[in-house]
C-alpha cells in the first residue's frame, strides 16, 4: 500500500532499480504500476491483487506481461485461465502472451492473498507495507466470552499455516499451463534457497525428460525436509477447501546448522581454505556449510583437516585450521557444521 507521502520515494526507488538493470518489479499498488510503466520497467502483478479470473487478467494485461495468480485457486481453475489466455490471445505490453506465475513452495499467509491486518491492529505495523510482525505464528487459546471457559482445540497454532510444497504433484502443476513457478524464500537462509531451488530444478528437468517418478519425489522430499519448514501441505491446488496448520512455533527440518567459525584466507593455487574456529568443534567426516554474499551456500564433507600445517582429526575453538575446498572462500564467509535436528 502506497500513500501520497510515499510517491516521491517510490519514483526514486524505481529510477534506481532501472539504473541497476533489474528485470522487473512485482507490484500491487496502481501508483507503483503506473510509475514503473512510465519508466519503461516491466511489471509483474503481485498475488496481493488477487487475480482469480480471465477478466482480471485482461484488465491487467494493459500493464503487465506476467501475473501471479491468487494462492487460493485450484489447478483446475489455473488451467482454465491459461487455456483462455491462449484461446483469446491475451497479450501484455511486450506483445507476447501473458505469462502466468503461481506459488510452488514456501511459507503461506493465513489471510487471503496476503491481505492481513493483524500486525497493523496489534503493533501498528502494516503487513501490507512490508512490516508483518508474524502474529499468525504464535500460540493462541480460544475462550468463550460468555462462560469464560477455554475451548479445547487440537492445535494451539491455529493461524500458522504449514508451508506449501508441490514437488509431489509438480507434473500436474506444469500441466496446468503456467510459465513461472514462484519459490517463496523471504528471510530464509542461503542454504534454504540453494536446496529448494536445486530440488525444484531437478524435478522440472525430470518432468521434461520424462523421468519424473514417485521414487525421485521421495528423494526430493527428503532433501526439502532438511531445511527450514513448518511442515508441508499441497495448498488449495488439489481442491482442498480448508488450510492445514503447523503444530509448533519453529522449524520441522530434519537437520540444522551450528556456527563453527569464519573464513580467514583462501590459497588459490592449492585450493585450500583457512578458517578460525570460534564456536563448535569440527572433525574429519563432518558435513559443513560455507556461506557468504559472493560464495552463496556451499556444502561439503571434510576429508582432510590441518591445524598448524599438521594433519589432525579435530579442530577446536581457538584453532586456525585449513581445509581443501572445491570453490573460492572469502574473508566474510561463515563456516557451519550440519547436524541432526
Amino acid at each position: 500500500i502506497i500513500y501520497d507521502h510515499d510517491l516521491s520515494v517510490v519514483k526514486t526507488l524505481l529510477t534506481k532499480a532501472k539504473e541497476a538493470n533489474i528485470t522487473a518489479v512485482i507490484a500491487s499498488d496502481q501508483a507503483v504500476i503506473a510509475s514503473a510503466r512510465t519508466l519503461g520497467i516491466e511489471v509483474h502483478i503481485s498475488t496481493q491483487l488477487n487475480v482469480t479470473n480471465i477478466e482480471t487478467v485482461k484488465f491487467y494485461s494493459l500493464f503487465a506481461d506476467t501475473m501471479v495468480l491468487s494462492r487460493e485457486l485450484s489447478l483446475r481453475q489455473v488451467k482454465k485461465i491459461t487455456e483462455q489466455i491462449e484461446k483469446e490471445q491475451i497479450k501484455g505490453p511486450s506483445g507476447n502472451l501473458v505469462e502466468i506465475e503461481i506459488f510452488g513452495h514456501g511459507a503461506l499467509c493465513m489471510a487471503v492473498s496476503g491481505k492481513c491486518y493483524l500486525s497493523l491492529h496489534s503493533h501498528n505495523s502494516s503487513a501490507n507495507r512490508g512490516a508483518c510482525k508474524q502474529n499468525c505464528r504464535k500460540k493462541y487459546t480460544v475462550i468463550d466470552q460468555e462462560s469464560g471457559f477455554e475451548i479445547e482445540i487440537d492445535n494451539e497454532y491455529m493461524m500458522s499455516p504449514k508451508d506449501l510444497c508441490t514437488i509431489d504433484f509438480l507434473d500436474q502443476v506444469i500441466d496446468s499451463g503456467i510459465q513461472v513457478l514462484k519459490i517463496e524464500g523471504r528471510g530464509r537462509a542461503p542454504e534454504y534457497v540453494a536446496t529448494v531451488i536445486k530440488t525444484y530444478r531437478e524435478a522440472i528437468d525430470a518432468y521434461y525428460d520424462k523421468t519424473y517418478s514417485k521414487e525421485k519425489v521421495a528423494v526430493w522430499m527428503e532433501a526439502l525436509n532438511t531445511v527450514y519448514n513448518r511442515g508441508f501441505w499441497s495448498g488449495y491446488y488439489l481442491g482442498q477447501k480448508l488450510g492445514e496448520w503447523s503444530d509448533n512455533p519453529g522449524s520441522n527440518a530434519t537437520q540444522k546448522k551450528v556456527y563453527v567459525g569464519k573464513g580467514m584466507h583462501f590459497y588459490q593455487k592449492s585450493g585450500i581454505g583457512e578458517f578460525k574456529i570460534e564456536a563448535y568443534d569440527i572433525k574429519k567426516g563432518d558435513t559443513v556449510l560455507i556461506t557468504g554474499p559472493s560464495t552463496g551456500a556451499q556444502e561439503m564433507v571434510i576429508e582432510e583437516l590441518f591445524v598448524n600445517d599438521t594433519a589432525t582429526d579435530k579442530a577446536t575453538r581457538g584453532d586456525s585450521c585449513t581445509i581443501k575446498v572445491p570453490f573460492r572462500i572469502r574473508l566474510s564467509d561463515k563456516l557451519y557444521k550440519i547436524v541432526e535436528a
